[in-house]
């Protein structure tokens, strides 16, 4: 499964793991230096919610800063009893 936002497309960024060695020179020490860089990968923050899709409720992988911005309509709660709980 791709780690991308159903709604607003966003998805994983990449980027650099950067090791330094050396103390600063602020502290007293001779500055520090880039020892090795290597890549990673930025993942967005995705929150499974029980949503309103096309007048349907289904579950959807959305990232929290469209929940946030208001872009998720949530499931109406379910106010019916299940029939073998009814008696009359």
């Amino acid at each position: 499964m791709a780690r991308v936002c159903e709604l607003t497309g966003k998805g994983s960024i990449k980027g650099s793991i950067i090791w330094r060695s050396g103390k600063a020179k602020k502290t007293g020490g001779i500055g520090t230096h880039v020892t090795a860089i290597t890549k990673r990968k930025f993942y967005p923050n995705l929150q499974r919610v029980k949503a309103l899709v096309d007048g349907e409720v289904s579950y959807i992988r959305v990232s929290a800063k469209a929940i946030k911005k208001g872009l998720v309509i949530k499931a109406p709660k379910r106010t019916w009893k299940k029939p073998s709980a009814v008696k009359a």
